[in-house]
């Protein structure tokens, strides 16, 4: 049922071989209609996070065999197209149009990276067809194109904005992090989490004492962090991608500077470690949607998918497909239809609760609100013996609403 078309970078790679196996349907759901067509827009080979890419995938693929296994949806099985956009945002934008126009996908899951969703979130919107991310972590993502206007953007997975607010929380409560510095990646990604950084900050009351920037590609930041040495910098708040966040730590090695590091979730990415090597890389703190003390039933939900996984780090994106995949049946069967603006009028009035892995939702959108995951659904993280594991201290155990402000 799965479409695809490999690119050049694809062929013969094993680690897509589980990603392309077609979700397996019952003889009650190959006796129905058409196929209900859904589209995934992501990078699933170029950099080093296409790894999340195709953990959604298999996450999105496991739901759509769940579905169809109880007789899909309005007695339509769903299928799944799947588009690699190779990190690039030209590509990705090409692939909404074909997703949307051409293979007329009734809805659209992913991107991997998240200035490739702000360089084409205005095609959905312009064109009435709801998309759910599941990796890409922008916070303007899901924000309307304009103030009043309908909103075809949501989302089941992590929000920088949200990460900022926890983290800034974390280091505003914490008697050890002191001064405050900003060391930020010049990508899309990195810039708009420095702006949440400073946002946030000053609605916490805080100052960053220094503000340094530093390339994707950058393998040395010694300088960037000499000047928030010399500031007095005592907790560093980096927002960067895995390897670059690995390239940081090697970095505070090279001139025995290590203050508290609160980052991104990117840091659970295995270019994260393999840039760090496993010493350096239990230094950070970050935050995930899925904590590494699984419950009985996102372990069994683990153990299902993790043969298809590149590393258990990328198990959360297999979460946010699978489950921004149920709510989008979920909403397609409450609507009665497939249009569009039916769809996404149901996503923001879903009816009844829905035991996903990340949690239970229970309307986890509005007509205002397109994010089902917030600071309550985040899980502090660390990496130690090369393996991700959950961080608690005193301050995590004392944090407080109240405490997350911005």
């Amino acid at each position: 049922m799965i479409q695809y078309q490999p690119t050049r970078r694809e062929l013969g790679r094993g680690a897509l071989a589980a990603m392309l196996a077609a979700p397996a349907l019952t003889g009650r759901a190959l006796a129905q209609g058409q196929p209900i067509k859904l589209g995934f827009n992501g990078d699933l080979a170029a950099s080093p996070s296409a790894q999340s890419g195709r953990a959604a995938v298999v996450g999105i693929e496991a739901a759509i065999e769940d579905v169809n296994k109880e007789g899909g949806v309005l007695s339509r099985p769903l299928s799944l197209v799947v588009r690699d956009d190779l990190s690039q945002p030209p590509k990705s934008i090409q692939n909404m149009s074909d997703l949307i126009d051409n293979e007329r996908v009734v809805a659209v899951l992913g991107p991997t990276n998240s200035g490739n969703a702000l360089a084409w979130r205005h095609i959905p919107n312009q064109k009435r067809i709801p998309v759910m991310g599941c990796i890409g972590s922008a916070t303007d993502i899901t924000k309307p194109m304009r103030e009043g206007a309908d909103n075809y953007m949501f989302r089941v997975g992590s929000v920088d904005r949200t990460q900022v607010v926890t983290i800034m929380g974390y280091a505003k409560k914490s008697p050890r992090t002191g001064k405050i510095g900003f060391l930020t990646e010049t990508t899309g990604y990195g810039q708009g989490g420095l702006k949440d950084l400073q946002e946030v900050a000053q609605a916490q009351g805080m100052t960053a004492v220094a503000n340094e920037k530093f390339n994707v590609n950058d393998t040395d930041m010694t300088s960037q962090l000499a000047k928030l040495r010399a500031a007095g910098v005592e907790t560093a708040l980096v927002w960067a991608q895995g390897t670059t966040i690995g390239q940081v730590m090697r970095s505070m090695e090279k001139i025995n500077y290590f203050p508290v590091v609160l980052t991104s979730w990117a840091a659970d990415n295995l270019s994260f470690i393999n840039a760090a090597g496993p010493q350096l890389a239990e230094k950070p703190v970050f935050l995930r949607t899925v904590s590494e003390d699984r419950t009985p039933h996102q372990q069994a939900f683990f153990g299902r998918i993790r043969p298809k996984i590149d590393a258990d780090s990328a198990f959360s994106f297999a979460v946010h497909g699978y489950d921004g995949t149920m709510l989008l049946a979920r909403a397609i069967g409450q609507a009665g239809r497939t249009d569009g603006p039916a769809v996404k009028d149901a996503l923001e009035d879903l009816r009844g609760t829905l035991q996903g892995y990340a949690k239970t939702y229970d309307k986890p959108f509005s007509k205002a609100e397109h994010e089902a995951l917030g600071a309550a659904d985040q899980r502090w993280t660390c990496w130690r013996d090369g393996k991700l594991a959950a961080y608690s201290d005193d301050v995590v155990r004392g944090l407080r609403p109240e405490d997350f402000k911005g």
